[in-house]
């Protein structure tokens, strides 16, 4: 087994296979990590991290609380877990050595908040544009010119970077808003781009209520998380969430960039720094129409509640 060391960290197994079904070694990880440090480490500083890792023989398991054994230099913060009912201690991957750290613990897929620790104001919004199954790639282009218009009419600006699944992302920086504005002016977003379209873009939150249309989801801004860009997905070769410049999105092809195509197609430059906009002001009016819009999972789970006791009752009743 090839072992090696940097800042560090010992980094063990390097050429052995990362996961089943992953087509990539753990060192292929490790590198592109390494190699995407100085534009990664920027995003997750700071930011309570979860992370999706994986282990040969077992199901990939998402981890928030720090691992057993962690080095002392490894920062954390305490965050109150509501799916845990306790509080668990989150790693802040502030470094490299940190990151080459969870590397080696096979962290592939690095989540992170708009919150900073102990900050109560977001520092962005984001669009999250989920395709229907057996769908182009085109209509998740198509839906996202659809967000970027609504962003414009509300005099705002938006950065996009594909999923490395097989949806993209529009992100947009905001300042001097709470996290409930946040969320409430996500969700006059999705719902102001779905005007614009009904045909191709839908807020159901239910899938079945879909019917083959691109679901803009607004439930991942305020307290939720996104996977950051230039972070590898848990998909066999590794796909990596990559920025794309507006002109460009109709020439992507969702999975090009890997763990082991990063470093070619992206080079030294760092296009998430370079297309994200300056943090904007949201406006009140669009806050506004948000806070009169349900939360789509509330809605949901109550939507589903009713139909569940609708096929349950008696005929007639």
């Amino acid at each position: 087994m090839v072992d090696d060391e940097r800042a560090g960290v010992r980094l063990s197994s390097l050429d052995s296979p990362l996961g089943d079904g992953l087509e990539v070694t753990k060192g292929d990880l490790v590198d592109h990590l390494d190699a995407f440090a100085d534009r990664l480490v920027p995003l997750l500083a700071g930011r309570p991290l979860s992370v999706l890792r994986v282990r040969p023989g077992q199901a990939p398991f998402m981890q928030r609380n720090v691992a057993k054994g962690a080095p002392d230099w490894v920062r954390t913060v305490a965050v109150w877990s509501y799916g845990a009912h306790r509080e668990v201690h989150q790693v802040l991957c502030d470094d490299r050595r940190t990151l080459l750290w969870l590397a080696n613990q096979r962290a592939v897929e690095f989540h992170v908040p708009f919150l900073r620790a102990e900050e109560e104001q977001p520092t962005g919004l984001v669009l999250d544009l989920d395709p229907p199954e057996g769908a182009a790639f085109d209509a998740v282009v198509e839906v996202a010119g659809l967000v970027r218009q609504a962003l414009a009419e509300a005099g705002l600006e938006g950065a996009v970077k594909t999923s490395g699944a097989k949806g993209l992302h529009v992100v947009v920086p905001v300042r001097g808003s709470g996290v409930e504005d946040v969320a409430a002016a996500t969700r006059a977003l999705a719902a102001r781009t779905e005007r614009l379209d009904p045909d191709l873009a839908t807020t159901a939150y239910i899938k079945e209520d879909r019917h083959g249309r691109v679901f803009v989801d607004s439930t991942r801004s305020g307290g939720g998380t996104i996977v950051a860009a230039y972070s590898p997905r848990v998909r066999p070769g590794l796909p990596v969430s990559a920025p794309v410049a507006w002109g460009d999105l109709a020439a992507v092809q969702p999975g090009a960039v890997t763990v082991t195509t990063a470093r070619e197609l992206i080079g030294d430059a760092d296009p998430w720094a370079e297309l994200l906009p300056e943090p904007q002001e949201l406006p009140a009016e669009l806050v506004a129409e948000g806070h009169t819009i349900p939360v789509a999972r509330v809605a949901a789970m109550h939507e589903g509640k009713r139909r569940k006791k609708a096929r349950e009752a008696p005929d007639g009743d």
